[in-house]
C-alpha cells in the first residue's frame, strides 16, 4: 500500500518557538514509517515544520496519491504533548483534504488519544491509541488483504455515534527490534539552515527510551502510559555514530522523558560513545535525585552531557509533595551544585500556578532561582491535561477553553489564587529576575579575571543595566496585581 505520513506540527505557527528557531524533526512519524516500509509497503512524508498550514497537504496528496493518510505525531517532542488548539486546526485541515479525495485517514498522537471522539467525527477512520507503530502495521496488513480491522487491538473507530475502541496498544519490550528511525525521509537542510543561522551550530534528536516510570500527577501520558522501556546503550551508540555520519550535527537531544536511570546502562552508552568514536555534546532531561548520584551522573559527562534539564517545579517542598513529584527540595539544590561543578549546563524547569500554592510558595521558587543560578529556566503555568490526576481534580471548575492556542499562551484555565495577569507578569518577572541574577555573577567574574571573560560574561554584564530596573518595576506590578 501506498501510506502518506504527516504529523501535525507547524513551527511558523507557534511563535515563541519560530523565534527560538530549534526544530527538530518528527521522529516518532519518522519511526513509524521506517516499521511501515519495513513491512513491505511504499511510504513519504509531508513534513509539516516549515509548511504554512494544513492545505499545503494538497500537493503532496496530487503527487504521491496515497492510499492512507496517517497523521502520526511526534511522541518524543513536548511541543506535540501540549495539544495546542491551533496545530488541531491545521490537523483537521489536513484531515479534511484527504477526506474530501475519498482517502482513509488514521490518526496518532497525544491530541487524537485525549480528543478522539472530535477527530472520528471530523472524519478520521481510526485513531491509534497507544504506541502506534506496531497497530498501523497490522492495520495495513489487514487493509491489504481486505480483512475486518476490529479485531486489531489499539484502535477507536465510530460507528453509529459511537466511539468502539479495541484497547490501548503497549510499547514492544524489545526496542532494539523496531527499525532505525527512516531519517532519509526528512530533508534535513532547512532544519541546518535555521539552526546555523540562529545559534552557529546544528542539533537533531534521538531517543533511547519510550514512557516514564514516575507518577507526577499533572504529567499526561496518553500514548506510552506508565511504563518504561530502554532501548541497549549499544543501540544508542550505534544510532549515534551512524546519523552523525550521514549529517553534520554538531550538537543532540535525546527527547525522552528521563534520560539514563541507572549508572549501569550509561556506565555502557559512554563506553559504547566512545568506543564508536561518536561522542556528540547532547542535552537530555533528568531528575534531581538521579543527578545526585555521582557514578551515574559522571558516566553521562563521559558520554558527552552538556545540558541537564530538571523538572524541579518548585521551590516549596509542599507543592512538590501536592504533585506527587517524589522529590525534596534539597536534592535539588545538590544536583545542581554536582553538575556545574562537572562542568554540565543546567536547566531548570519550573511551575506556577499548582494547586494550593501561595505566595509564600512562589517566593520559595524565586530564592530557589536566585540561589541555584542555573544556566537556563523554562518557565509555565501549571496546565491541566486529559487523563492525570490533575485534570480530574480542576475539570469541574474548568471554563470552555481546554486547550493553549500556542506555547507561549500560559493561560490559567481554572481558578487560581491569583488573576491570569499576575501570572503572566509572574513569568516575566522570574525570568528578568534571573538574567539579573546571571548578570550580577558575570560582573564578578569580570572583575577578579576580565582577560578571560567570554563574550557571553561581557553581554549579561551589560544587559544587567536593563534587567536590574525591569525586574524591580515587575516587583511593583506583581504587588498591585496580588491585591486586585
Amino acid at each position: 500500500m501506498r501510506v502518506l505520513f504527516a504529523p501535525s506540527y507547524f513551527l511558523r505557527l507557534d511563535p515563541k518557538q519560530w523565534r527560538a528557531g530549534k526544530p527538530y524533526p518528527p521522529l516518532a512519524t519518522l519511526y513509524a514509517l521506517a516499521a511501515v516500509r519495513a513491512a513491505g509497503h511504499e511510504a513519504e512524508l509531508f513534513d509539516t515544520q516549515f509548511a504554512s498550514g494544513g492545505s499545503d497537504l494538497e500537493p503532496a496528496l496530487e503527487r504521491f496519491r496515497p492510499d492512507l493518510l496517517v497523521l502520526y505525531d511526534d511522541d518524543f517532542n513536548w511541543l506535540t504533548k501540549m495539544c495546542l488548539s491551533v496545530m488541531q486546526r491545521e490537523a483537521l485541515v489536513m484531515l479534511g483534504l484527504a477526506r474530501a479525495r475519498g482517502l482513509r485517514v488514521a490518526v496518532h498522537g497525544s491530541d487524537a488519544s485525549d480528543h478522539r471522539r472530535r477527530f472520528l467525527e471530523a472524519g478520521a477512520d481510526w485513531v491509534l491509541l497507544g504506541d502506534g507503530e506496531p497497530t498501523l502495521v497490522e492495520l495495513l496488513a489487514a487493509l491489504e488483504a481486505g480483512r475486518p480491522t476490529d479485531g486489531i487491538v489499539g484502535l477507536a473507530t465510530l460507528r453509529d455515534g459511537v466511539v468502539h475502541e479495541t484497547g490501548r496498544r503497549r510499547t514492544p519490550q524489545e526496542l532494539d527490534a523496531l527499525p532505525r528511525a527512516a531519517w532519509e525521509a526528512v530533508d534535513l537542510a532547512p532544519y541546518e539552515r535555521l539552526w546555523r543561522g540562529r545559534h552557529g551550530r546544528f542539533s537533531l534528536n534521538l531517543v533511547s527510551s519510550r514512557g516514564c516510570p514516575y507518577g507526577c500527577n499533572w504529567c499526561a501520558k496518553p500514548v506510552f502510559g506508565r511504563q518504561y522501556f530502554l532501548h541497549s546503550p549499544e543501540r544508542v551508540a550505534s544510532d549515534l555514530a551512524w546519523l552523525k555520519q550521514r549529517a553534520r550535527l554538531d550538537h543532540i537531544w535525546f527527547c525522552d522523558d528521563i534520560f539514563g536511570l541507572t549508572a549501569e546502562w550509561t556506565g555502557r552508552l559512554a563506553e559504547g560513545v566512545l568506543a564508536a568514536g561518536a561522542r556528540t555534546p547532547f542535552m537530555a532531561q533528568t531528575r534531581a535525585d538521579l543527578m545526585v548520584r555521582d557514578d551515574l551522573r559522571r558516566n553521562l559527562v563521559r558520554a558527552g552531557l552538556e545540558t541537564a534539564w530538571l523538572g524541579v517545579e518548585s521551590g516549596s517542598q509542599k507543592v512538590l509533595d501536592a504533585m506527587d513529584k517524589g522529590l525534596r527540595v534539597e536534592e535539588a539544590h545538590e544536583a545542581v551544585r554536582r553538575l556545574q561543578e562537572d562542568g554540565v549546563r543546567v536547566g531548570l524547569f519550573l511551575q506556577y500556578g499548582y494547586l494550593g500554592e501561595d505566595r509564600a510558595d512562589i517566593e520559595a521558587t524565586l530564592r530557589m532561582v536566585t540561589e541555584l543560578c542555573p544556566d537556563e529556566i523554562g518557565i509555565s503555568v501549571s496546565y491541566p491535561l486529559p487523563g492525570t490526576v490533575f485534570h480530574e481534580k480542576v475539570r469541574a471548575a474548568m471554563g470552555p477553553k481546554t486547550n493553549w492556542t500556542d506555547s507561549d499562551d500560559l493561560d490559567l484555565m481554572y481558578p487560581g489564587r491569583f488573576s491570569p495577569a499576575f501570572y503572566r507578569r509572574l513569568h516575566h518577572y522570574t525570568h528578568m529576575r534571573f538574567r539579573t541574577r546571571r548578570g550580577l555573577r558575570s560582573l564578578r567574574e569580570l572583575a577578579r579575571a576580565p582577560l578571560r571573560a567570554g563574550r557571553g560574561d561581557w553581554r549579561a554584564a551589560f544587559l544587567t543595566l536593563y534587567f536590574g530596573p525591569a525586574s524591580a518595576l515587575d516587583a511593583w506590578r506583581l504587588r498591585r496585581l496580588e491585591r486586585a
